[in-house]
């Protein structure tokens, strides 16, 4: 009898309902170690695959009874390997489908809520990346906000809901993710917005992302607010007066980086003016969509990403520090890693290079960086 699979869609379920799973990760360690499937009620065995080679008698007496069990690798082929000695042994198992280049491709759609002027916003959750999408629909048509490369996800995800992608916009020039706006736009006919201070390098033609911009969908209204920090370029969005799309300068448990570009001792009085002074203005009741989160606890219990923005103030350390020096020193002091082929990322959201759909799935490959740890 074949082994069972899983797919990445079963699994992210289980992330957002907090199950129990137990994974084998057989991958060498130092990946499993950069990137792995969290879970806040997973439990994990690392052993590579080469170490299995000679059986997995050994293993046997590691793995729970009480729990399901998932072998995973980087693209399947060694986890089903794994999954059927494990079956030979009598171990109820299952391997993860695509492994963790499907993990890393899946978009998990949540509703945010109805539009007061009528409508809906979708959240789209990359699950195993961490990087937000955004869907505002109303009156048949659609805006989409940071989309990510897989790009037929939202194109048939409109035509479900009946609606026109009429606008296509990103916040900022991604560096550890690349975007599917520019392939939207081409797709559907729609306008492709970026901040014009961001797209100084980009070959391509698109239409300028400015302070004070607003655009109509339907009956529901998109403004765009100049908030730089993350790039000198980077927006954030309000719409409707219900919603805060703040990019990659607030996140629901820390704020954004601004040295993807080598400059962050430059850009670091921008940042600490978006978040203390621009934000400051708005109003408390606004629900802060970030496009990124860092850790599964930023996750609510239905799978969005989302707060208000007065609950943020109160409880996100980076909104919290007075000092400016010690806001400075923090920011610009305690900076992770940089994204992996985030210069290839930034070249290819620029329309300089165009590698192939595997090279974009290496390029790709990790946890997302954005953050200020």
């Amino acid at each position: 009898m074949a082994v069972k699979s899983m797919t990445v869609k079963q699994v992210a379920r289980k992330v957002i309902d907090n199950e129990p799973l137990f994974i084998l990760d057989v991958r060498n360690g130092d990946a499993f170690a950069e990137w792995k499937i969290e879970g806040g009620n997973f439990q994990y065995l690392n052993i590579p695959y080469f170490d299995l080679l000679d059986g997995v008698e050994k293993v046997v007496s590691e793995l729970p009874k009480d729990r399901d069990i998932l072998v995973v690798c980087a693209k399947e082929g060694s986890s089903v390997m794994v999954a059927e000695m494990l079956d030979e042994e009598g171990v109820d198992v299952a391997y993860l489908e695509g492994g963790m280049k499907a993990w890393s491709e899946h978009l998990e759609p949540v509703k945010i809520g109805d539009l007061k002027n009528g409508g809906e916003l979708y959240q789209f959750v990359r699950i195993g990346k961490g990087c937000l999408s955004y869907m505002a629909i109303s009156g048949g048509e659609a805006a989409i906000i940071d989309a990510i490369r897989m790009t037929d996800m939202f194109l048939d995800f409109a035509q479900e809901k009946g609606a026109t992608i009429k606008h296509v916009f990103d916040t900022h020039l991604h560096a550890d993710h690349i975007s599917g706006g520019r392939t939207i736009a081409e797709a559907t006919g729609a306008t492709y917005y970026l901040p014009p201070a961001d797209a100084e390098e980009l070959v391509f033609d698109y239409a300028e992302l400015v302070n004070g911009l607003e655009v109509a969908i339907g009956d529901a209204k998109i403004e765009a607010l100049y908030s730089p920090g993350h790039t000198i370029g980077s927006t954030s969005f309000i719409v409707d007066d219900q919603y805060l799309m703040t990019g990659d300068i607030l996140f629901i448990d820390s704020i954004g980086r601004p040295d993807l570009a080598g400059l962050a001792e430059d850009w670091v009085g921008d940042l600490r003016e978006s978040l203390y002074s621009r934000y400051a203005e708005l109003a408390d009741e606004l629900i802060v969509l970030p496009a990124h989160f860092m850790i599964m606890e930023e996750l609510n219990e239905d799978g969005s990403v989302a707060k208000k923005l007065s609950d943020l103030f109160k409880e996100n350390h980076g909104l919290n520090i007075e000092d400016e020096q010690e806001f400075r020193d923090m920011v610009t002091k305690n900076l992770p890693p940089q994204p992996n082929a985030y210069q290839d990322i930034r070249s290819t959201n620029m329309g300089k290079i165009t590698p192939d759909e595997e090279v974009q799935r290496e390029m790709e490959i990790g946890p997302n960086r954005c953050a200020v740890r």
